[in-house]
């Protein structure tokens, strides 16, 4: 039998907790009910939390925004529907030519990546790290540029309108990011982990800071994902994408064709980055590695070989929290380290160790050769480019 507290906040706006024992322990479910002073009517809403103090804390951020005046339904609505609610306010006064890429930016970049978060719950960091995602896409400078500033009119409008108390889209400092966007994509080679020995060794770390304050229920899965990530080039979004009907034991290939990614409404699976479905080996390093979570997941094609501890998909940022991993890296002296990294590590061995530039272009899933040749050590790479300009003389004699 659950448990309720009843919390009457003034005369038209109520709340109560309801306790909810689960299998990964018991869950809290707040709601707030009010009287619509125009329909009558008696709108309810209500979240998840893991903790009652959490589940009070968003009743209490309610009650104070009801008392203000601010409609709780507003007060709750995901960025996508407020934004696409108050745009023609948010966009007042710019001219077509200037709305236009603003809308683009809203609809191709802004929603896909915050439009299922709550308005009142967007923060300066989630903003980075969409900002720093579009980065990583390739998008140009004014394509950020534009998709910043309209998120910032939309969050602009949710200060006026009393939701949040600031505009955590205003950052500053992004431009920065494109130094480092730049020294990667010039060399990828300095970002990489130099040996398995390293790499065990943060994977081993990263699952024992997965631990709780009392050392307990470490999750070995996040070194699993690290591991498996660096040895296939992968990145993360792809592990989290892969099935179990996507390994071959026979051959010992994986064929990458999905990934997890953030959507409106949460996480979603979807193609590939180029697109295009790709065959990666297996090596021996880790093939016991994937016949344990073979046989864990078993028999279903459709199972995900890699989870979080209680059975949810892995994103970059799961990742990161659950493991404390900037706090690993800097401890182990790869301050620099990132997550994609571990893809840029797997690359840098297969080059190293003479994979083909063609073949290890389809491993990466390169959509050009140059892209791929960065991976390639300085002679290796000086060597290739001889030989381009003697296939270029050639051509030109014929």
């Amino acid at each position: 039998m659950s448990d309720r507290i009843a919390l009457p906040i003034g005369l038209t706006l109520t709340s109560d907790i309801e306790r909810r024992p689960g299998a990964d322990g018991d869950r809290f479910r707040a709601r707030v009910r009010w009287i619509d002073p125009v329909t009558r009517k008696r709108p309810s809403r209500s979240e998840t939390f893991g903790s009652e103090d959490e589940a009070l804390q968003w009743i209490d951020r309610l009650c104070t925004l009801a008392e203000q005046g601010v409609d709780p339904a507003a007060a709750t609505q995901t960025l996508a529907g407020y934004g696409d609610a108050v745009m023609p306010l948010a966009l007042r006064g710019l001219e077509s030519k200037t709305t236009d890429p603003y809308l683009a930016g809203w609809r191709k970049r802004v929603v896909p990546t915050l439009g299922h978060i709550a308005v009142r719950m967007i923060t300066n960091g989630a903003v980075d790290r969409a900002v720093h995602g579009w980065i990583a896409d390739g998008c140009g400078k004014s394509t950020v540029k534009n998709s910043i500033a309209v998120l910032v009119r939309v969050m602009e409008q949710a200060v006026r309108d009393g939701i949040t108390d600031r505009n955590p889209a205003r950052i500053t400092g992004w431009q920065r990011s494109y130094a480092l966007a730049e020294d990667e994509l010039n060399d990828p080679r300095s970002l990489a982990l130099p040996d398995w020995e390293t790499l065990t060794r943060l994977a081993d770390e990263l699952i024992r800071h997965s631990a709780d304050k009392a050392g307990r229920n470490a999750y070995p899965g996040w070194g699993d994902v690290v591991i498996f990530a660096a040895c296939t080039a992968a990145r993360i979004g792809e592990v989290s994408g892969c099935r179990v009907g996507d390994i071959d034991t026979e051959t010992w290939t994986w064929t990458v064709r999905r990934q997890t990614t953030t959507a409106p409404g949460g996480l979603i699976d979807k193609g590939t980055k180029g697109k295009r479905a790709r065959i990666v080996p297996l090596i021996e390093e880790v093939r016991p590695l994937v016949q344990r979570l073979l046989d864990k997941a078993g028999t279903d094609p459709m199972a995900r070989l890699f989870t979080g501890p209680r059975g949810g998909r892995i994103t970059t940022a799961v990742l990161r929290d659950a493991t404390h991993w900037d706090e690993v890296v800097s401890k182990l002296g790869y301050e620099h380290l990132r997550r994609h990294d571990l893809r840029h590590t797997g690359l840098t061995w297969m080059a190293d160790a003479g994979v083909p530039v063609h073949h290890l272009r389809k491993i990466a899933g390169h959509g050009s050769l140059i892209t791929t040749q960065r991976y390639l050590h300085p002679d290796h790479a000086s060597i290739t480019g001889a030989g381009e300009l003697l296939t270029n003389y050639l051509r030109r004699s014929a």
